[in-house]
């Protein structure tokens, strides 16, 4: 079938939203974008952006000044209708919360026709994509949905995950491949019409519940093997041996290639789509949730390992640790990105400010301002730090670059050459 997507409407404005409006919008296609967040809506309407991600100012300024692309906070009409919202967790127990997709749903039904393509982008449970479409038929018994009339439904509706690198975002959502599933093969022919239009990577067709588990698991294997790299790091510590030696040794071997170990593990996808496995099969899955206790574990560890270089300055200097000043480089979930999301340095930093307060400071190059959690410590760069005790957080390029600082070395990502991950 020839489908035409003359104008195409993405719920969820953020770091994946956005961009692929952007992408859509930089094709001649009218997008309209629409977020619950009125500053959002205001800053993307002025051709900027609130969120930052390279290059993708350049695309919305383009798009906004050329016409193709507007936001608002209330749905319109539409051919296609991407949702990408956040699918985050209910309470202490990883259960997933999936109450912004199903408002998402609700909030585009009134503005649905005959013909339309609904394609969820929201990383989600296995089964997600088949409640969306239940929702939708919820809200509009008028129309009939794949997931009860099958290949004749008024409505296609599919799944469609991202798989893209913050900082890298506008490059990948064009080369990388995509895997597509709908409830009904039409509804994959519809999706797959739609992502052809920018994307140069393949598009892998296959059903609706393949494409959730796939994206899952490629973040649950990602989420293995660096547990694999944080447990060598907590039993090399126990006995004595320098871990990031051990590592390099290690990958010597033709076809073995472990991760360097860290704080743990943050962002949106690794930190939290293992557990959406989990949930969906827990007796089964003992692996993947042994995986997300080792990195979920590991930030204590690391405040353990402070607690021990406090009690070593303390030794040293005969001062109390109610005098002990602590830097603490790095916030992000990763490198050289601005992006705080589920980072275990965010974390850290936080309980680092509950025992030190106004002796902790904070050094992340990549934000302007620490967000409200860190009100009570000190905001400041790695130039002329003086501390007692240095946390290394995040391995960012300016902390690669600079001098060993002089004091007691916490140090959990191994760029400090000489250091041998903790103190």
């Amino acid at each position: 079938m020839n489908w035409q997507f003359n104008r195409i409407s993405v719920v969820g404005l953020g770091y994946i939203g956005l961009p692929t409006a952007a992408m859509f919008a930089s094709r001649k296609i009218h997008v309209v974008g629409i977020d619950v967040s009125e500053h959002a809506v205001e800053t993307i309407n002025q051709g900027k952006v609130h969120i930052v991600e390279p290059d993708l100012d350049i695309a919305v300024h383009s798009a906004v000044s050329q016409g193709y692309l507007r936001a608002t906070t209330t749905p319109e009409p539409a051919d296609a209708f991407l949702i990408a919202v956040p699918t985050p967790f209910k309470g202490d127990d990883h259960d997933p919360d999936l109450s912004y997709i199903e408002a998402a749903c609700r909030s585009i039904a009134p503005v649905l026709a005959p013909g339309n393509l609904v394609v969820l982008e929201s990383t989600s449970p296995v089964g997600t994509t088949e409640k969306m479409s239940a929702w939708l038929a919820e809200a509009r018994p008028d129309l009939s949905f794949p997931h009860r009339s099958g290949e004749a439904s008024d409505v296609r509706v599919a799944h469609c995950p991202e798989r893209v690198l913050p900082g890298k975002v506008m490059q990948e959502l064009i080369q990388n491949d995509r895997v597509i599933g709908g409830i009904t093969p039409a509804c994959s022919d519809a999706a797959l019409s739609l992502y052809s239009l920018f994307v140069k990577g393949e598009c892998v067709v296959t059903d609706a519940r393949t494409a959730e588990m796939a994206k899952l698991t490629e973040n649950a294997f990602r989420d293995v093997n660096i547990a694999f790299a944080n447990e060598l790091s907590l039993i090399c510590d126990r006995l004595d041996i320098n871990v990031w030696e051990l590592i390099a040794l290690a990958n010597r071997h033709p076809r073995v290639n472990i991760l360097q170990p860290g704080p743990g593990v943050g962002g949106h996808c690794i930190a939290v789509d293992p557990w959406f496995i989990v949930s969906s099969a827990p007796d089964v899955s003992r692996l993947i949730r042994a995986t997300r206790e080792v990195n979920d574990g590991k930030p204590d560890w690391v405040l353990e390992k402070v607690d021990a270089a406090v009690a070593q300055w303390s030794m040293r200097s005969g001062g109390s640790a109610g005098e002990v000043t602590v830097a603490c480089y790095g916030l992000a979930f990763k490198p050289d990105i601005d992006d705080l999301r589920e980072s275990p340095a965010l974390y850290i930093a936080e309980q680092l400010q509950e025992r030190f307060g106004e002796r902790l400071v904070v050094i992340e190059p990549n934000i302007d301002g620490l967000p409200v959690s860190l009100d009570r410590c000190h905001f400041g760069s790695a130039a002329d730090i003086a501390a007692d005790i240095h946390v290394l957080l995040v391995d960012h390029r300016e902390f690669k670059a600079m001098a060993v600082p002089k004091g007691l070395i916490v140090d959990t990502r191994g760029v400090w050459t000489g250091v041998r991950g903790a103190a």
